[in-house]
Parts: C-alpha cells; structure tokens; sequence
C-alpha cells in the first residue's frame, strides 16, 4: 500500500512527492499534513508517508478524499495514534521533543536572540560596540547562565530531576557570580568591536546548535544500565522523574502512582523486578500519563512558562521606562513588544485550562 522506499545505505524512509487529481483533495492533504506537522507528535517524514498511502487509497477508489478517508483532522488523529509507535511517543516530552532537541533549539534561539540584540545595537547605538572588563564578565555570566538553564530544563524533559535542581544551582551561581564580576571589575575600555561581526557569530552560533547530532545528545541524558542488573528502586525513582519531568505530572500524582507500582511488586512476588513486571520504564510512565488529564498538564506547563516570560519582560520594561533616557529607544519598544505577547499568551493558555477543567 505504501508508496515510500528505503534508501539501501542510511535506512531513511523517502517518500516520492505525489499529485492529487482533485482541488479538493489537494485542501485536504494539506490539513492532513499541517495537522500532522503541529498538532501530533510524530517522526519526520511520517506526514509525508501517510499522505502517500492515502493517496493511493484515493486513486483506486476513484472518489474524493473526504468520501474514503472522512474528515481530515480526525484522519490525522487516528493515524498518529495508530501508526506511532509507543517507543518513539515515550521519549518525548510535554512539548513534542527528546532532550537533544530540547537542547538544539534552546541554544539556537539563544545565537538567534544574539544576532537579533546586537542588530538592535547596530541601529539604535551605532556600528561599533565598545568592550570593557565590566561588560565582558556580565554578558559571560548571562551567557553560561542561560545555558545552564537550558541543560536543566533538557534534564527535566528527560526525567532527571536531581540533575535539573543541580543545573540550576550552577546557573543562579554563575548569574551571581558574573554580577558580582561585572560590579567590581573595571569598566574602562579595551577594545571595540563592529556590531555586524558580532551579529555574524550569533548566526553561526544558531546555525551550529541545529548541526548538533540529537541522538547524542539524548545518549547523555540517558541513565546507564547497572552493571549488576536492574534494580528496582532506580526503577521507580526513574518512573517518578519521567512523570513528573518528561510528562508534567504534579508531585503528589507521580509519586502515588510509585506508590502503586511499589505496592504492586510486593502483591506479585518478593523477587519480582520491576521491569520484569511492568515492562520498559519510559513506556510504562507514557501510559500512565495518558488520558484526558494529559491536555490540562500540557497547557498548564504553557501557563507557566508564559507566565514566567511575562514576569521577566515585565520587570525589564519597567527597569527600562523608569530611566529616562532609555524609555524612548529602541530597546524600551522591543521590551514593550516582548512583553506584550508574553502577557498574551499567559493569558491564553490559562483561559484555555479553564476551559479544560470545566
């Protein structure tokens, strides 16, 4: 039934590009693929696989692809949730990423958000951006800090919790210690450096992280097997951490579901391992995660971040508007801008999570 073909030397799936004979089938297609693309969790390419089979349903009926497919976001649904297998849905977090894409896009929309600041820089202060000790130790601390924020919260995608709470002490360490830095150091100039150089590093700082191989980098948030076997409590402490971590379960939730499985295993057998009895920790925790409560956890970790984003703007543009002459720059409007789509979006997403609780 499959149109697709399998490359003999890398075993990636392809999938030929193909023509619908109808408009309408055309529309419906592309709703398919665009439901594929942004409202399911699924691997590249499967979007196009699955048009491709449809397609050639469609061909041999002879009627549009409404008639034998039906409505296209329902289709959507249904083969994502046929055709996806648990495997691949249990490594992925509330947001529909691993951990090594968590980290690629965290790192390069930080290049991106450098080129963009220093661009700003170049048309409200002029091409050349002047460098002191002071400013050197501040940009570094923030730098290092927001990276080591983004290793923590990668590590929370991927059920680590310990590391998380370990990656943030090290990045509000680092922020005070580049504030500290940046106080006492001296501010007199070194040496300048042209805006556009600067934007350019930014680029290809964004363009490196999206060459980082994910795979990698998920092997390092992946706990290594115990050389003496599995072991039952590292199994469940691994159980808490992917439903409190990767599938956004509150506290009290995942830990009674821990509960349950210890339970369980002492019922079953005194010398059941937990794996034996409840299979691959990571499927196990996607199953319990499912359900129509899964929705609601999902825009509450929304709520929050865009809260948390509409604190900070927040805090920035009142900083900013206080100071006279920085209210009627640049700078001020991007901060008023940032902050506005913050505040939106929280807003949003908590009157989405009404609705949901109802």
């Amino acid at each position: 039934m499959s149109r697709t073909r399998t490359t003999g030397t890398t075993g990636t799936t392809r999938t030929p590009e193909v023509s619908w004979a109808r408009e309408e089938d055309e529309e419906w297609a592309a709703t398919v693929h665009v439901r594929l693309a942004f409202d399911e969790d699924v691997p590249v390419g499967f979007a196009e696989q699955m048009l491709a089979e449809a397609h050639q349903l469609v061909e041999e009926a002879g009627q549009p692809a409404l008639d034998v497919l039906g409505d296209p976001t329902a289709y959507a649904r249904t083969v994502a949730a046929e055709r996806v297998s648990e495997r691949y849905r249990a490594q992925l977090d509330t947001r529909g990423l691993r951990p090594g894409e968590r980290i690629t896009a965290s790192v390069g929309t930080l290049g991106f958000l450098w080129a963009a600041v220093f661009g700003l820089y170049w048309i409200q202060d002029g091409l050349w951006v002047g460098v002191d000790r002071s400013s050197a130790a501040g940009v570094t601390g923030i730098v290092l800090t927001a990276l080591l924020a983004c290793v923590a919260f990668a590590a929370r995608a991927a059920g680590r919790l310990r590391g998380m709470w370990a990656f943030l002490a090290g990045a509000a360490a680092t922020l005070a210690g580049g504030i500290a830095c940046a106080t006492a150091l001296s501010d007199e100039r070194l040496f300048r450096v042209p805006a556009p150089v600067l934007m350019l590093a930014g680029a290809a700082w964004a363009v490196g992280a999206f060459l980082l191989p994910d795979t990698t980098i998920d092997r390092w948030f992946t706990p290594a097997h115990p050389a003496d076997g599995p072991d039952d409590e590292r199994w469940l402490t691994r159980l808490e951490g992917l439903l409190r971590g990767r599938h956004g379960m509150k506290a009290g939730e995942a830990r009674g579901h821990v509960r349950e499985a210890r339970q369980h295993l002492a019922e079953v057998r005194r010398d059941g391992r937990a794996e034996d009895v409840f299979g691959d920790v990571e499927i196990y925790a996607l199953r319990l995660s499912e359900g129509p409560r899964r929705a609601q956890r999902v825009t509450r970790q929304k709520f929050y971040g865009a809260l948390t984003s509409a604190l900070l703007f927040g805090a920035l543009t009142v900083d900013t508007l206080l100071d006279p002459q920085e209210r009627s720059s640049g700078w001020a409007a991007c901060l008023v801008g940032a902050f506005g789509c913050a505040a939106w979006g929280a807003f949003t997403e908590w009157r989405t999570l009404r609705k949901q609780r109802t």
